[in-house]
């Protein structure tokens, strides 16, 4: 894989390495008016958001960060309790990445991984997160709750990725490019890469052609079966419901939908809930930037 310089896909965008206490964080702002968080899935970076940022920044100050252990961020340590890759920890980075920013309160989407990031920053810092996007995911402890045969063989690298080390990280590096673009096409509605623009795959096969990337991805779901699940267990059973307002929007040819309906799923952890699935797979900022787009603008701009 080329290690050379990658296209910029975010022309006009500012770029920031933060440091904070937990190490530093890369991110891409621009835009003017009230503060989005942006924050990406597995396994990509903030170069997700591509298709859809232009037309946001026209009405938001953007924030388009990289996880701990992905893109241009720091690579916290592994751990054997995998602290520093669990949703808890994540979610109190970026709070901290805001306030350094001068926001004490803001809006915040995710996808995917970064979904769960901002699910659990609503969870942990009500007073900070004004309302929340969350993209073709359900809450982790209800995808393990619901880990049946069917399910199993759908998400099966929730088990995979979350094996011991240096397992799963090792088998990837073998064929890093052939697993990611094998993992990247069969989340899609076309079963293809398709979706997918070159300058963005540079992106995502560069990062997987580093080893120490691959092992923090696969640190972050040795987090999810850990650390997360039982985060979010507590929560559910203490009866802690998500205050902000909630949009969840998922893929008609997704992972979510397979699992559940996801606005009833939604709907036992946050008091208020809206949502709808949309003619996509897995990577709807992607798939279908548009009515993605659409639906975003919707949720927030109408409550600015």
């Amino acid at each position: 894989m080329s290690t050379g310089p990658l296209p910029d896909l975010f022309p006009g965008f500012e770029s920031h390495s933060i440091e904070l206490s937990g190490g530093k964080l890369y991110c891409r702002t621009v835009g003017n008016g009230p503060a989005l968080l942006l924050l990406h899935g597995y396994p990509q970076s903030h170069v997700m958001w591509h298709k859809v940022a232009a037309p946001l920044a026209e009405h938001f100050t953007l924030y388009l960060v990289d996880l701990p252990g992905y893109g241009q961020s720091d690579i916290p340590p592994l751990s054997a309790d995998h602290h520093a890759y669990s949703k808890r920890a994540m979610a109190k980075a970026m709070v901290e990445l805001m306030h350094h920013f001068g926001h004490d309160a803001f809006f915040v989407a995710g996808h995917d991984r970064g979904g769960r990031v901002a699910y659990r920053m609503a969870l942990d810092f009500p007073e900070t997160v004004r309302r929340v996007a969350v993209m073709d995911i359900l809450p982790t402890y209800d995808y393990w709750q619901k880990m049946d045969r069917t399910f199993a063989l759908k998400v099966y690298h929730w088990a995979f990725l979350a094996q011991p080390a240096p397992f799963p990280e090792g088998l990837i590096s073998a064929s890093p490019r052939r697993y990611l673009d094998h993992t990247l096409a069969s989340w899609t509605a076309t079963r293809d890469l398709s979706a997918f623009s070159n300058e963005a795959l540079a992106h995502y096969r560069q990062n997987f052609s580093r080893p120490e990337r691959v092992a923090a991805t696969c640190e972050d779901y040795r987090a999810g079966a850990t650390v997360d699940y039982e985060d979010d267990r507590a929560d559910f059973e203490a009866g802690r419901k998500i205050t902000a307002p909630l949009l969840a929007l998922w893929g008609a040819a997704g992972i979510a939908s397979s699992a559940s309906t996801p606005l009833d799923t939604w709907a036992k952890w946050a008091i208020s809930v809206e949502g709808t699935g949309i003619d996509s797979g897995h990577f709807l900022p992607e798939e279908a930037p548009r009515e993605t787009l659409l639906n975003m603008k919707k949720f927030f701009i109408s409550n600015t």
